[in-house]
């Protein structure tokens, strides 16, 4: 029998995800299922960029530009522009997806067995990604008890060695929704300037921060310029996951020229995706300060119905739509796979994500959970009480 590759056995699970089939079986049964495992916001796609695909007037879909069409990027960097980050056309490429943004960068900064320091936990597609590439996570613990903030910089420096490369952030996080502040971003610019490293930033939630706080990007950091990757995404920002477009920013003209050899190989980013990007560029001001005022609600009734629940602890979170909830249990794989297989109240139950599949070092997050609030208040509620019920009576 043929052999699978040692990088393919290696690849992880993705621990939002490996539960579907337990979900599936849940709902053949009758059951409705409340998902708290995926960040899909219910929130509606601006209507200018459904009305874009919908009205546009093409006789072929043919390809674009490698790097996205040049419309297109002038007005990402008008957007970036407003957000005070001074980029030009040329220094961003459109992906399919910060996902392949990502793949991009690593494929352009890395090589086999090379290093990237992540603190944890992270979004958990970063190990999928580094495993692709066959670079090495080398993860920084960032813990519940502080909220989640960036650990000592004294850490960091305990873990670069020849074959770091980069430092990468998600900034607000997944899965913990911490926003890093100004002051962070400063001592990590400072850290990867001494080491001569990359420090990528994974910003697909810029908008979302709440309780008056405000997104430090790294490209606003001065003297940052050969050093400062961008990774970002539609996909949250405007309701879009499903277009899977992104972009790759950087100010370093050999990181973007290397990148381009990347994008080149797969040809070309969507053609309809790009035009409801572009026209959702045009999405007024009014539609976040709507989403964020909806979403401040909502985590805030998460928040105070989980502290209700007895033995559970959670991070507050500062931006993006996630946090982590650290549960009396053992095992958080086991009891979700038990909430959708054994448990329901009046065939309901909820679907979450274990916390383990976000950090790379073996044994942490395992009683710890990653729940999205992306769903109306009154199922968040509904939510709750379920996990409540469930751990009255659940047994390791």
């Amino acid at each position: 029998m043929p052999s699978i590759s040692t990088k393919g056995l290696a690849m992880p699970e993705s621990p939002i995800r490996k539960l579907v089939p337990y979900a599936e079986n849940a709902k053949k049964k009758g059951i409705n299922v409340i998902h708290l495992n995926i960040g899909q916001p219910d929130i509606k796609t601006p209507q200018v960029a459904l009305d874009a695909v919908k009205n546009n007037t093409l006789d072929v879909i043919a390809y674009s530009r490698t790097e996205g069409s040049e419309t297109y990027r002038e007005k990402i960097a008008a957007y970036y522009k407003k957000q005070h980050i001074n980029v030009t056309a040329q220094e961003i490429i459109v992906t399919t997806g910060g996902s392949e943004a990502l793949a991009f960068v690593m494929g352009s900064i890395a090589d086999a067995d090379d290093e990237i320091i992540i603190p944890e936990p992270f979004y958990a597609n970063y190990n999928g990604f580094a495993t692709a590439a066959g670079v090495h996570v080398v993860p920084v613990v960032s813990k519940i008890e502080n909220n989640f903030a960036l650990p000592p910089i004294e850490e960091f420096e305990k873990l670069i060695t020849s074959k770091t490369k980069a430092i990468l952030i998600c900034n607000p996080g997944n899965p913990t929704g911490y926003l890093y502040s100004k002051e962070e971003i400063k001592k990590l610019a400072a850290i990867v300037k001494k080491h001569n490293l990359f420090l990528i930033a994974d910003e697909v939630y810029r908008e979302f921060t709440y309780d008056g706080k405000e997104h430090y990007s790294i490209l606003q950091e001065e003297g940052l310029e050969e050093n400062a990757i961008i990774v970002d995404s539609v996909s949250k920002r405007y309701s879009m996951c499903g277009a899977r477009i992104g972009c790759l920013v950087s100010k370093n003209k050999e990181l973007v020229k290397t990148a381009l050899k990347f994008a080149q190989a797969r040809l070309s980013p969507p053609t309809y995706a790009q035009i409801a990007s572009e026209a959702a560029l045009e999405t007024p001001n009014s539609y976040f300060t709507n989403v964020i005022e909806e979403y401040v609600e909502r985590r805030n009734i998460l928040i105070t119905e989980l502290e209700k629940v007895k033995g559970v602890r959670v991070a507050k979170p500062q931006g993006a739509f996630y946090c982590i909830a650290e549960l009396p249990i053992k095992d958080a794989d086991k009891f979700a796979q038990w909430l959708l297989e054994d448990f329901n109240i009046n065939n309901e139950t909820v679907m979450v994500a274990p916390a383990a599949g976000f950090y790379a070092t073996k044994g942490l997050g395992k009683n710890q959970i990653r729940i999205a609030y992306v769903l109306d208040k009154e199922s968040l509620k509904r939510a709750v009480n379920i996990l409540k019920e469930a751990l009255a009576v659940y047994q390791d």
